[in-house]
């Protein structure tokens, strides 16, 4: 689930604050990279020292890192966490005397307030290098409230079950990797389940979300594995209810989960985004209007979805606080990005339009495949799937490899377009000659892993290599324009050369 508010009102606070209690005397209790380990006879539950993952509390606050969550739903409002990404990707804030807000949300995320301090220099994935206004081991019930939540499954394995958005926004930020740590409370320990019986427990106790971008029925199975855009799919209803937050419905006191995605699923049946340009603010905030005003225009006990009333959901009594469109929230959403304090739909638009699409599909390749794979003609997308064996590409032909791992070499020569986002891949890797876009990471597209010779070549449609880790050496020459690593720097294990000697 993920509710998107970045807090909880005060008493929703006040009703938090006896399950938090405890958590202020665990903080750091669990510790991170255990998350296999079980208790036994040789790691007891007991003892002093960080225990094992498999035995945390409900209650208690953990150490992680984001490359080791599970997602519980497979769909994010892309253009939420396109604002995010464009505001952290600024420096407005600092331009301000203030301090970048992706530091403000890591530290209220972390349960630890606001930034206070963060130099030239400072990091997400370094917490040392800023400070928040709460120290650790001084948290209060009203600064642990805004934390995010993950459920301790079979063999200590964790699922992240609120703040998809907001995680998912740090892992793509400037700073942003796998290895981002983060606390996240525990809402429940399901690790002695076995893995049947655990996902029951999590559909009957709706943790988890099963329904695709079109709001169609999906299995466990199809659940994305870990976090990164690439891996989930884009609902533009999640996002169109996101915008629409202080002036058609209000986050309640103690908030069903799924607000938004309920929300989301009674919108598709009164307003059609399609008939709408999501590209033009103009049209979006039309959008927008349209859909707040008919939340805001429903009897408090009409139902909603799944039961759910629009008071119990937070329809707003007055549309926007009862003020005109030149006021209020719907006022400070369509400010332009000209203004000293852009709306978040314009900072929203502004970064997607950076992101390069990725050529339609003519053949697709999931699942597991053995064997020499060669694109001659169209487009040939692989999805989720695992690669034994070589992978060419023909002049002409183009490549989308996505959250997928490649155990083989790649090599394409004269391609029209390479992408390759949110996969690992074991072996050289040599793309030459290519006379449209080369994407290794870069907006929209999640980095990636590459273990091998890393070849960039003579391409002229644009390179975006960026936020990837490589191990072994980085060589690009004669590339027009030069490769572009999009303010996100590369982690590379061996030289780098030419036009990639500061990528």
């Amino acid at each position: 689930m993920n509710r998107s508010s970045t807090g909880l009102p005060p008493r929703g606070a006040r009703l938090l604050s006896a399950a938090l209690s405890a958590a202020l005397l665990a903080v750091g209790t669990v510790g991170a990279g255990t998350a296999a380990a079980a208790p036994g006879p040789a790691q007891p539950c007991a003892g002093s020292g960080p225990l094992p993952r498999v035995c945390a509390q409900p209650g208690e606050l953990i150490d992680v890192t984001l490359g080791e969550l599970h997602p519980t739903q497979a769909v994010l409002g892309f253009d939420q966490v396109f604002y995010k990404l464009n505001r952290y990707g600024s420096d407005r804030d600092e331009a301000a005397g203030g301090v970048n807000k992706r530091f403000d949300d890591w530290c209220e995320t972390n349960g630890q307030g606001e930034a206070a301090s963060a130099g030239p220099g400072a990091r997400l994935d370094d917490p040392a290098s800023f400070t928040c206004t709460v120290p650790l081991g001084q948290e209060t019930a009203e600064s642990l409230a805004p934390m995010k939540t993950a459920v301790i499954g079979p063999g200590g394995a964790l699922y992240l079950t609120d703040g998809h958005h907001t995680l998912t926004s740090f892992l793509e930020g400037p700073d942003g990797s796998a290895r981002l740590p983060i606390r996240l409370r525990v809402t429940d320990n399901l690790s002695s389940l076995s893995t049947a019986a655990f996902w029951q427990r999590m559909t009957d106790g709706r943790k988890v979300w099963l329904r695709d971008e079109h709001n169609r029925p999906l299995t466990v199975e199809q659940l994305p594995q870990r976090l990164g855009l690439t891996h989930f799919r884009d609902d533009p209803y999640r996002s169109l209810v996101y915008f629409t937050r202080d002036i058609g419905y209000e986050v309640p006191d103690g908030a069903t989960e799924f607000l938004e995605f309920f929300w989301g699923s009674w919108l598709r049946g009164k307003h059609d985004v399609s008939a709408y340009d999501l590209t033009a603010p103009g049209p979006y905030l039309d959008l927008v209007k349209d859909a707040s005003k008919s939340m805001a225009a429903l009897a408090p006990e009409a139902v909603v979805n799944d039961g759910r009333t629009a008071a119990q959901l937070g329809r707003i009594d007055q549309w926007n606080g009862g003020k005109k469109e030149t006021g209020g929230e719907f006022a400070k959403l369509g400010k332009p990005l000209t203004d000293a304090k852009p709306g978040k739909l314009a900072e929203a638009l502004a970064y997607r339009a950076g992101v390069v699409r990725a050529p339609t599909c003519t053949a697709k390749v999931t699942g597991v495949r053995t064997g020499p794979l060669t694109v001659r003609t169209g487009v040939t997308c692989v999805d989720r799937a695992t690669l034994r064996g070589p992978v060419t590409v023909r002049p002409g032909a183009a490549l989308v490899l996505t959250g997928s791992t490649l155990r083989g070499p790649l090599q394409a020569d004269g391609a029209a377009a390479v992408h390759v986002c949110g996969s690992s891949v074991t072996g050289p890797l040599a793309v030459s000659r290519t006379t449209g876009p080369v994407r290794f990471g870069g907006p929209g597209c999640t980095a990636d892993e590459v273990t091998g010779a890393v070849v960039l070549t003579g391409n002229t449609g644009g390179v975006h290599f960026a936020g990837n880790t490589v191990t072994g050496p980085l060589v690009c020459a004669a590339n027009r324009p030069a490769p572009d690593a999009t303010g996100r720097a590369n982690a590379v294990r061996g030289p780098r050369t030419g036009q990639c000697a500061d990528l």
